[in-house]
């Protein structure tokens, strides 16, 4: 009786372990596919999944964060993912964040990467559907490497066929090896040199130039450095503005009186339409330069009497004499 009942004592114990590790293994599984931890779903739609199924990993900047709970057709081109995010990464994901499908490896599990994005954005909600971002699957990867295998082929045979063309060609050969093409070449060369050389003078030349006006050398440093100077320049200026402004009201003014003798005439009034337009008054004027003409003509008569006259003879002689001398030094 006590050894029946120690067997039954160990067998419970045994039962009881079993039991134990069993639901300990049920919780490790359970808390990767997210049974009995805390967790919010997002949702993300996509053209293509390539391949990836309900259970595969969602990874956040490349650590883990859940899982995928379910993919649904939403139509032709656009298949949502909805995914489990563990709670303590809610802090963590913010709105403008892109999910995008990669691989485990290089022939892994699929895998969604959720990748955050600079810039301000409110933290995600549960429900909430995130931006997409293109990735390069496997496939691609592989179509890339069909692609350029080609690409490289072709260029390849372009490549041949160039070399052949070239090797046949006898005008280029003939060019090749003419020794006067290449001096010529050579001297092509050395003047490009001797070119390039004058330029590096003429360079440095004009940053010596520059140099000595931006000290105060040379005539144009002087006008560049002398504030004195420029002080005169600018009253010089200021004259010339004064003088144009001057010369523009005497022009008016004489714009205004020309204005007025044209009026005056073409009105009848005023002294300059009497001289043009007054016969008597033009005969009394002439009569005056008359008078004036025989009034000077008799003045002359007059004078040349007083060099003939006895008492006023000599003084006239001692003037000519004085006149002739004052000619000769």
């Amino acid at each position: 009786m006590p050894r029946q009942y120690s067997s039954n004592i160990k067998l419970g114990a045994l039962v009881i372990s079993g039991l134990v590790i069993f639901i300990f293994t049920l919780y490790v599984i359970g808390k990767n596919e997210n049974f009995f931890g805390s967790s919010f779903e997002l949702r993300v739609r996509f053209s293509n999944v390539s391949g990836l199924i309900a259970g595969d990993n969602i990874r956040f900047a490349g650590i883990q964060a859940g899982t995928v709970k379910k993919i649904a057709v939403i139509d032709d081109s656009t298949i949502e993912v909805t995914m489990t995010v563990e709670e303590k990464m809610q802090p963590y994901i913010r709105k403008n964040a892109q999910a995008a499908i990669g691989t485990e490896g290089l022939m892994g599990n699929k895998v969604v990467n959720i990748l955050p994005v600079p810039g301000n954005a409110p933290l995600v909600t549960a429900g909430d559907l995130l931006g997409t971002k293109p990735a390069s699957g496997t496939d691609e990867l592989l179509t890339s490497l069909a692609r350029t295998g080609n690409n490289i082929e072709q260029i390849s045979e372009d490549l041949k066929s160039t070399i052949r063309r070239v090797n046949n060609s006898t005008a280029l050969w003939t060019t090749l090896n003419d020794e006067g093409l290449s001096r010529q070449i050579k001297i092509t060369l050395d003047n490009i040199r001797q070119a390039s050389e004058h330029a590096n003078r003429m360079t440095a030349d004009l940053q010596s130039v520059m140099a000595d006006m931006k000290a105060g050398k040379g005539a144009a440093g002087l006008l560049l450095r002398d504030t004195t100077l420029a002080g005169n320049l600018a009253r010089a200026v200021e004259h010339v503005r004064a003088a144009g402004e001057k010369t523009d009201q005497l022009t008016d003014e004489l714009n205004r009186t020309i204005a007025d003798i044209h009026r005056q005439i073409d009105d009848g009034h005023g002294t300059i339409h009497s001289l043009l337009q007054d016969p008597a008054l033009a005969e009394k004027l002439n009569a005056t330069i008359d008078n004036i003409r025989q009034g000077s003509e008799a003045f002359s008569q007059d004078m040349e009497a007083l060099k003939h006259n006895f008492l006023l003879r000599g003084y006239f002689r001692k003037q000519e004499r004085q006149a002739k001398s004052g000619q000769n030094e």
